[in-house]
């Protein structure tokens, strides 16, 4: 039997990282390239692969009415190496699924170092790669090296979009007063690893919230550079000040909302709050719910610590702001997510516009499997589009406008239409029961990995 030739895979976050388990998995050998720590960027502080540089959350894992978790439950079913090291970093989140992130990423570099079909090699490749290179999947993530992501335009004759992610602050747990902050998740809602009380809650009356908001814009602001001042936010990883700049109740409505809460030191409902997570599998750190920030260091210890509870909070990290880069996925990549100038390359992960964490993995579990099939001479039928990797798949490869296109968390607006006299919650558990049952028999469809 002749040898098969490796899939170069360009970056090892998210996406990479599942791109490589799924070819390998599927018996294709693969070189994963991942430049830190030869290469530092703004952002990661390790060079573990799978780093979370954002929040340490996959988000809702309920798998009947929300789409992530839908999303969550058929990686699941795909054997995703996300989901499985997820599984064992899991901390408590309420409902949502959150990790131990060096744990995490502990898990994933360790797997794939010892997978006997995947080579690990550091450096920036800083260009298109090499002609011999026959299969490459550029999974580069938000954070693309300068060299890259010009040669990415030059042989596209597209400019990358481009917007600005920012970092919560993450507080030591101890120096939270739990005299007056109190441990709640939102209707006391238990989710798979929690109790109910997943979540410290930070309550302001009405005074308190009104001289925050003005705190926050006042505060001093990162200045950004000349070429980053025309760079469109996200709308979901907003800075809180931004947030406030657009109306004093808007806080009120996003991160700081009340509803479902109520203060366990003085019964009443708060009129504004600030809620943290847990971080860490030691619950020594907890991450500030929402709270990405620009204001300049000193300034954030300043302005948060007029949060009642967090007056003598000490910062294990403070906020942060980086540049976010992705393709206009619509107009550039065929519906096998190659790039139609140069089909011998797949994107995949959030440098395609698709936002998230596991949005990101998704994409590079999709990309792994069809460049292994296409090695071994297989036609890969795409996920089924009433499945949230196949909505996915199908917005970011024609689905979208391309005239404006954005990144997308998943979300049931993508999904078709299902035929149903049920609305509203109901109307979502028969779509995500159609899209588990569905993408289900597409996995069946691969072969087992060779011997």
């Amino acid at each position: 039997m002749p040898q098969i030739k490796p899939i170069h895979i360009i970056g090892g976050g998210m996406a990479g990282t599942e791109a490589a388990w799924q070819a390998a998995n599927l018996g294709v050998p693969v070189i994963l390239h991942e430049m830190r720590p030869h290469t530092p960027t703004e952002a990661h502080k390790t060079d573990g692969l799978a780093e979370l540089v954002c929040s340490n959350s996959f988000r809702s894992d309920d798998k009947d009415y929300n789409a992530v978790g839908v999303l969550h439950e058929e990686m699941r079913l795909c054997n995703s190496l996300q989901m499985r090291e997820a599984a064992k970093a899991a901390v408590p989140a309420g409902g949502a699924l959150a990790v131990d992130r060096d744990q995490f990423s502990h898990g994933v570099t360790k797997t794939l170092s010892e997978h006997p079909l995947i080579t690990i090699e550091r450096g920036e490749i800083a260009g298109i790669p090499p002609a011999e290179w026959d299969s490459v999947i550029i999974a580069t993530g938000p954070l693309t090296s300068a060299p890259l992501a010009n040669a990415i335009r030059e042989l596209t004759g597209e400019d990358s979009l481009a917007f600005f992610d920012a970092i919560a602050p993450i507080i030591h747990r101890e120096s939270i007063d739990m005299n007056v902050a109190w441990f709640q998740s939102r209707y006391d809602k238990e989710g798979p690893n929690g109790n109910g009380k997943d979540y410290i809650n930070c309550g302001m009356n009405k005074d308190q919230y009104l001289g925050f908001v003005e705190a926050l814009l006042s505060a001093e602001k990162t200045e950004f550079k000349e070429w980053e001042k025309n760079t469109p936010y996200f709308e979901g990883c907003m800075p809180i000040e931004v947030m406030a700049s657009r109306g004093a109740e808007t806080l009120r409505f996003g991160p700081m909302k009340p509803v479902g809460l109520t203060n366990q030191h003085t019964g009443e409902r708060p009129y504004a709050v600030v809620q943290l997570r847990q971080d860490n599998a030691l619950g020594s750190l907890y991450n500030m719910v929402g709270f990405q920030t620009k204001m300049k260091y000193a300034e954030q210890i300043r302005v948060l610590r007029m949060i009642p509870g967090l007056e003598n909070a000490e910062f294990a990290r403070l906020g942060g702001l980086h540049r976010n880069t992705f393709i206009n996925s619509p107009r550039l990549l065929d519906e096998k997510l190659r790039l139609k100038v140069m089909p011998r390359i797949r994107f995949a992960g959030q440098i395609t516009g698709c936002e998230g964490y596991v949005e990101s993995a998704a994409v590079g579990l999709i990309a792994g499997r069809m460049a292994a099939c296409e090695r071994l001479g297989i036609e890969m039928p795409p996920p089924p589009e009433t499945s949230a990797m196949g909505a996915i798949l199908s917005h970011i490869t024609g689905g979208a406008n391309a005239e404006t296109f954005q990144p997308m968390n998943v979300n049931f607006g993508l999904f078709p239409d299902i035929e149903t006299k049920e609305r509203g919650r109901e109307k979502k558990k028969a779509q995500a029961h159609r899209a588990l049952a569905d993408i289900a028999e597409w996995v069946t469809y691969f072969p087992e990995l060779p011997g």
